[in-house]
Parts: structure tokens; C-alpha cells; sequence
């Protein structure tokens, strides 16, 4: 039986696990855009090397989504979210004491661990966990929050770099996580559980989800989340090679964390009437009309493309935690994201080399690959029917 949490203690939930994901991805996904070229200095190796170590931790982190979904599956949201305050600290602290390059890829590869059990995927599946078919909202509320991860962690990143040095940066991390993020992990309900296991519930005597439906999503998510991490990692250099000025180019790339936050609330109220597919296959209709825009009209469309893309990117990173939802209901809810997400962090450990290989060789010319894969993805939502 579904609990009938108050509105407060729907807004308390949301917030709170909002603010959790916030600083799970700004001390990890967003750390390496300002920490990288300090820590390899200080070790005396190529920024290469410290982008690596993070690469590893994505694919750790991949590893780990469909255990940590299974064990929220079984109740244990809370303790899982927990848990991954306590392996993200561990992890930050293993950076900031590295001696050498060795115990930087050990220190990374902690940190994918707390990935794997600490942001969205998980967070997704705890909310299924206490709202079972009513999670749609709450998971929109927590990305709404956690859309500001970039736009909060960047600048703290920079402030602790310059007022202390990377090493401390990464203490105040860890900090963060034991002080603000586990106390606020607590406060979720324990033994919250609407979502009754495949073995123990009515529904999971019923047809399984078929395979192409689920190999299609798992490859819609592993299309976004590449096309995501090529851009952030290279839209200042593409939107140069279309003609964009470096002032235009960063001025341009500053949009799509507003715009991903404006389409997330675009989902949150006009959209949310519709089948969270409609929304999606709308989304995945952005990064390659984008592109089209600005091989078009060159510099000029570089806002526009930023526009686009992050509104595009902003409902589709919802639609990683609706559409499974929607589609193939609660039952079993967290190892199948946990499964339906692990291409995904594969293909994004390996998209900015990939992207970046195809920009020096092409140059304006690479953003069709991104926009092929777009379109791909756009037809896979396209062959999805509602089960």
C-alpha cells in the first residue's frame, strides 16, 4: 500500500534528495572541469592521465547501478543514499592525500563506486519506492534542483581552488557530503517501500517487459548521456569552428544549464499531461535541429544551439527515470534502471575522446555524428509503444 505523505513532506522529500543529488554530481561528475589541470601539475603528468582516472570512475560506477538498484528495490533507499555520502567522501579524501598517479586512479575509482550508488539512477528508484506510480513529479522536482549541480559546483570548485588548492577543494567535498548530504540523506523515509518485489507481487505474475523495448530505451539513454558528455566537453571548441567568437562561445555555453532548467519545468506543468514519451520523443527532436540550425547559420546560431540542446537534454535526463516507469511500471523498478543505465556511463566515459577525435578531424563537420545518433535515438523512442 502506497503511503499518503502530506504535501510538506512531499516538498521535504524532494528538496532534500534534490540537494543530495546537487552535491553528489558537483563533487564528482563536476569536479574534473576545474580540478584536473591542478592535480596534474602538482603530480607532474598530463591532464590526460586525470581525466582517465575519471573515465575509470564511470565505469566503475556502471558496474554498480543494477546491484544498487536491486537493493533499493528490497527498501533500502535510504540506506544505499547513505552509504554513498560515506564511499564519495572516502573517495575525495584518497585525492586529496595522493602522492602520485596510482593512488589518484584508487581515489576515482571510490568515487565511481559512490556514482554508482549516490545520483540519479538510485535517487529515481527510491522515489518509485515511496510513490510508486505517482513518482513522475517528485523525480522532475529532484532534477529541477539538481539541474544547478554545474552552476553551484563549478564556482565552489574554483573558490576553495583559489583560496586553498585542490587538495583542500577536494577535503571540502568530503566535508560537504559527511555535513549537509548524509544528515539530509536521513531524513528520507525508512522502510519507506510502495513497490513490492517481481517474486511477491500480483504484477510480477505478469508479462515481463520485452526485450526490444528495453534494449531500445537502454540504447535512447546511451544516445543521450554520449551526445550530453561530447558537449559539455567540447561546445566551446565546436561552436568556435562554426564561427562563434570565444566570448559568444562560453556566453552560449552558459545557456544550457538555464535551458535544461526551463524545459524540466516546461515538463513539470504543461507536459506532465502527456504520456512521458510524447515529451521525450520532442526532446530527442532538439540536439539535431540544433545542429541543423547551426552548420546553417553559423556563429549566430551558436545561442540558439545551446537552447536547444539543453532543452533537449534537460527532459530527456527526466525521461531516464519516467519512461521505465511508465513503460514497464514500478515493479522491479531499480535494477532495470539500474540495467537500462549502464551502456550509458560506458559510452559516456568514452564520448569526449570520441567526439573530440572526430572535431580535430572534421571540425564543424563532427556535429553531424552527434546529430546521427540524435535522430537514431529520436526513431528507437519512435518504435516504443506504451505496454
Amino acid at each position: 500500500m502506497i503511503p499518503r505523505l502530506i504535501p510538506a513532506q512531499r516538498g521535504l522529500i524532494v528538496s532534500a534528495l534534490g540537494t543530495t543529488m546537487t552535491v553528489g554530481y558537483a563533487a564528482s561528475y563536476y569536479i574534473p572541469a576545474v580540478l584536473a589541470v591542478p592535480m596534474a601539475e602538482d603530480l607532474g603528468v598530463s591532464p590526460v592521465w586525470v581525466f582517465g582516472a575519471f573515465s575509470v570512475a564511470l565505469a566503475m560506477s556502471a558496474l554498480l547501478g543494477p546491484w544498487a538498484g536491486a537493493r533499493v528495490d528490497g527498501g533500502a533507499g535510504r540506506s544505499v543514499l547513505m552509504a554513498s555520502n560515506l564511499v564519495f567522501a572516502a573517495g575525495l579524501v584518497l585525492l586529496a592525500l595522493s602522492p602520485s598517479l596510482p593512488v589518484l586512479f584508487l581515489g576515482w575509482a571510490v568515487i565511481g563506486l559512490g556514482m554508482g550508488i549516490g545520483v540519479y539512477e538510485v535517487g529515481f528508484a527510491t522515489l518509485t519506492g515511496i510513490y510508486g506510480k505517482d513518482a513522475r513529479g517528485p523525480i522532475t522536482g529532484i532534477t529541477l534542483i539538481a539541474g544547478f549541480a554545474s552552476t553551484i559546483g563549478w564556482p565552489l570548485s574554483g573558490m576553495m581552488l583559489a583560496t586553498w588548492g585542490w587538495r583542500e577543494a577536494c577535503i571540502g567535498w568530503a566535508l560537504i557530503h559527511l555535513f549537509i548530504a548524509l544528515p539530509l540523506n536521513a531524513l528520507l523515509p525508512k522502510g519507506t517501500l510502495a513497490v513490492p518485489s517481481a517474486a511477491t507481487s500480483p504484477e510480477g505474475s505478469g508479462p515481463e517487459p520485452s526485450r526490444l523495448a528495453m534494449w531500445l530505451l537502454a540504447f535512447v539513454f546511451a544516445a543521450t548521456w554520449f551526445n550530453s558528455t561530447a558537449m559539455a566537453a567540447h561546445l566551446p571548441g565546436l561552436l568556435k569552428e562554426a564561427g562563434a567568437s570565444t566570448a559568444m562561445a562560453i556566453a552560449a555555453g552558459a545557456l544550457i544549464g538555464p535551458a535544461q532548467v526551463a524545459a524540466r519545468v516546461l515538463e513539470f506543468s504543461l507536459l506532465r499531461r502527456f504520456h512521458p514519451l510524447v515529451s521525450a520523443r520532442l526532446a530527442a527532436a532538439a540536439h539535431p535541429v540544433a545542429a541543423v540550425a547551426l552548420v546553417s547559420f553559423g556563429g549566430p546560431a551558436a545561442y540558439a544551439f545551446a537552447l536547444l540542446h539543453g532543452a533537449g537534454n534537460g527532459i530527456l535526463t527526466i525521461a531516464k527515470g519516467t519512461l521505465p516507469l511508465s513503460l514497464f511500471g514500478p515493479v522491479g523498478y531499480g535494477k532495470r534502471v539500474g540495467w537500462l543505465g549502464a551502456p550509458s556511463r560506458i559510452l559516456q566515459a568514452a564520448a569526449p575522446l570520441i567526439f573530440g577525435a572526430a572535431l580535430a578531424a572534421w571540425g564543424l563537420s563532427a556535429i553531424w555524428l552527434t546529430a546521427g545518433i540524435g535522430l537514431a535515438s529520436m526513431v528507437a523512442l519512435l518504435l516504443l509503444r506504451r505496454e
